[in-house]
């Protein structure tokens, strides 16, 4: 399957719903096929044309301006059935971007893991974290979700995709106010539930604390966690904590000999990757470092298996409320500052269940030729 993109047709949100449409060059192909595109986010006109008013449309094919009364402009939704295109519509959670496709026709992704590859590149394709997919329920639950990470690999699951899935079915669906939904994962049975504010907070399940099942081969301690426990990665010695949240997380606060990181300090794409492909990690790992502000709130930065540095983890926001409880740092309800702004995470003691609450919001509408 051939996929490419040229022209972004855009709608700024703002008083005067303004549009702009722009033509770039392909992403598999040298044809230039269209991609059409309906921002939200008043960021994306930088993205995609930086100081040009959005009162016009402009082709860096020719010289050629039209207003825009003269392009027609469809939703996603009255689009997504006709043949030809892969229709997308973009999200972020706090920054944390993805590409959600309608896949409820199949019980496969309509595109491989390579050519998700090409669609999250930044510079030549569309540009997100991940590739997510609508499929049809499993085992009578709503629906089922699968991501494809900017590298191909394909985790578990993602705390802020399955916000922005949630967002995207009640799109589908046409819902509104306050709805949940039954997600089968690779992590298992997640329930998202968007809330009358419109955030979306997620029951994540029990997290998994037993070594061999996060897994990591790091020395367990006493009822087989791994909890404040040394790692030495390039000669330096870490305390680290390790949750997994249905994927596996590596949860620090500190280095040996001291007590609190400066996450802003740190040097995130020298040190995260060693972190990932450890050897104490044998299906690599997500890794969180974190600064401890209160007992009720702290501020981490994450290196994720299979993305890289991101601006927001949903399920390492999770397991390092985890971690901070049974370090005795925090209490079990806990503001969490990621790059992309706040999550809160409660880590009920009822239930034993983490619950996630945070926002999810479209970035813009498109299609790519399939």
């Amino acid at each position: 399957m051939a996929i490419a993109a040229a022209t972004v047709s855009a709608q700024l949100a703002c008083s005067a719903r303004r549009n702009i449409s722009l033509s770039s060059s392909s992403l598999l192909s040298p044809h230039l096929p269209t991609l059409t595109s309906k921002i939200n986010s008043p960021r994306l006109i930088a993205k995609t044309a930086a100081n040009v008013s959005p009162s016009f449309r402009i082709s860096s094919m020719s010289s050629s301006v039209q207003t825009p009364e003269t392009i027609s402009q469809l939703s996603f939704l009255d689009r997504r059935e006709s043949s030809g295109s892969l229709h997308f519509v973009k999200y972020h959670g706090l920054g944390n971007d993805f590409i959600l496709v309608d896949n409820r026709d199949c019980v496969e992704p309509k595109i491989t893991p390579e050519q998700a590859v090409k669609l999250c590149d930044r510079n030549f394709g569309i540009g997100a974290d991940g590739v997510i997919f609508v499929l049809p329920g499993f085992n009578d639950t709503d629906y089922t979700m699968r991501i494809f990470n900017s590298d191909g690999s394909e985790p578990e699951m993602c705390g802020n995709g399955v916000r922005c899935f949630a967002k995207f079915i009640a799109e589908l669906e046409n819902l509104q106010g306050k709805q949940s939904f039954t997600v089968h994962t690779g992590a298992g049975l997640i329930v998202p539930e968007i809330q009358e504010d419109g955030k979306v907070r997620v029951d994540m399940g029990v997290p998994v604390l037993n070594a061999a099942d996060v897994p990591t081969k790091l020395p367990a301690t006493n009822n087989h966690p791994v909890v404040n426990t040394r790692l030495a990665v390039d000669g330096v010695s870490w305390n680290v904590t390790c949750v997994s949240m249905g994927n596996p997380h590596c949860v620090t606060f500190s280095k040996e000999g001291s007590q609190n990181l400066q996450v802003d300090e740190l040097n995130l794409a020298d040190i995260g990757p060693k972190f990932e492909h450890h050897n104490m990690f044998p299906a690599r790992i997500n890794t969180e470092f974190v600064q401890v502000y209160s007992r009720s709130h702290v501020k981490m930065r994450v290196w994720e298996r299979g993305a890289g540095a991101t601006l927001a983890c949903g399920t390492g926001a999770c397991a390092v409320v985890v971690a901070a409880v049974l370090e005795g740092r925090t209490e079990r309800c806990c503001t969490v500052d990621l790059p992309g702004g706040p999550l809160e995470i409660e880590w009920r003691e009822e239930d034993n269940h983490v619950y996630m609450t945070g926002p999810a919001e479209v970035v813009f509408y498109g299609s790519v030729p399939a």
